[in-house]
């Protein structure tokens, strides 16, 4: 039945962290001198996608905070997979900061075998903002709409690709999740991360139809490299308010969005662990960050730690019947 993969969004935000905190230094008793060395965010994808735009803004404001150098790390590749191992075997004492979003919650259900537990190698400590995705042609397309695009793909089955940031992600779900309600069959062809993804869409290239961050494709919407077809959330979004959603275009109960969120590996002391929740929240809220974020086009969430938790649990139980029903399985 279609209904069975027609899914709304969260339906757990938990307990959301206020964002008007208060200043956080000193450093608070119960995480000692920590941090006494450098932090790295650990990015799984490409330099300039989203999460990568979105742990520079963060890692930025944190180093002003934290008096320590803060670097954004990119290690890509098996749809977040090498970055989550190398997290996982992480020293437990906050120098390692892991960004990441659903590919936490369903790469276990994609991958034959994990060499990591996205449960219990990591300890959560906020959800730091959510994201909208957009479907997109190249601006050669023949394609002007969403009902144009399915009829096309009838007239094209199993010909038709569609490219995504990596294997795992939202974008890669929006993909088989438009197929499964539109009964179309297009092809996925993951990257590395979203600039990757978008040489082989933009005009010239290999790939018919994208779904990416919003961040990453308006700007060659805007351009006039790529038309934008739909966004991929249940409402149209402030930066492009002309651009319409899937529901309304005839694809009913499409309603996805990327999320971003903090991990640190286990046994992180709980201490240092509220430091860096207490500090992240107070960062989301901070002028230097806040209005950068939204220019993303995020929504700022700032869970708890116990919050984050819950969530990701969640979001396992929420695409694991749907990834399972798909049969998607992917190799490392």
């Amino acid at each position: 039945m279609i209904n069975r993969f027609m899914i709304n969004r969260r339906t757990v935000l938990g307990a959301v962290a206020s964002l008007a905190a208060p200043a956080l230094l000193p450093r608070r008793a119960d995480a000692g001198a920590w941090p006494s060395k450098p932090v790295r965010i650990v990015v799984p994808f490409t330099t300039g996608g989203a999460t990568d735009l979105i742990a520079r803004v963060m890692a930025a404001r944190l180093q002003e905070v934290w008096g320590q150098p803060v670097t954004v790390q990119n290690i890509p590749g098996a749809g977040g997979n090498a970055a989550a191992e190398e997290v996982a075997k992480s020293a437990p004492d906050g120098s390692t900061i892991f960004i990441v979003g659903p590919g936490q919650a369903i790469n276990k259900f994609m991958y034959a075998s994990l060499r990591y537990d996205p449960v219990a190698d990591f300890a959560p400590v906020t959800q730091l903002v959510e994201q909208p995705n957009v479907m997109a042609v190249p601006i050669t397309s023949p394609v002007r709409s969403v009902q144009e695009f399915i009829a096309y793909c009838k007239a094209n089955p199993g010909q038709v690709r569609y490219a995504s940031a990596g294997a795992g992600t939202t974008l890669h779900l929006c993909g088989e999740l438009f197929n499964h309600i539109t009964g179309v069959h297009m092809q996925h062809v993951p990257y590395a991360g979203s600039q990757p993804a978008l040489n082989d869409f933009l005009p010239g290239g290999v790939i018919d139809v994208i779904f990416d961050n919003v961040v990453s494709i308006l700007p060659q919407v805007l351009t006039g490299n790529a038309r934008g077809l739909a966004v991929t959330t249940a409402k149209r979004i402030a930066v492009a308010p002309k651009l319409p959603t899937l529901i309304e275009q005839g694809v009913p109960g499409f309603d996805v969005a990327s999320w971003f969120a903090f991990f640190v590996p286990a046994k992180t002391p709980p201490g240092v662990v509220d430091a860096i929740y207490k500090d992240s929240i107070a960062a989301l809220a901070h002028e230097s960050v806040k209005p950068k974020l939204q220019q993303l086009g995020c929504e700022i969430i700032g869970s708890t730690p116990q919050a984050l938790g819950a969530y990701l649990k969640s979001e396992i139980e929420r695409w694991g019947p749907v990834i399972m029903e798909a049969h998607i399985r992917l190799e490392n």
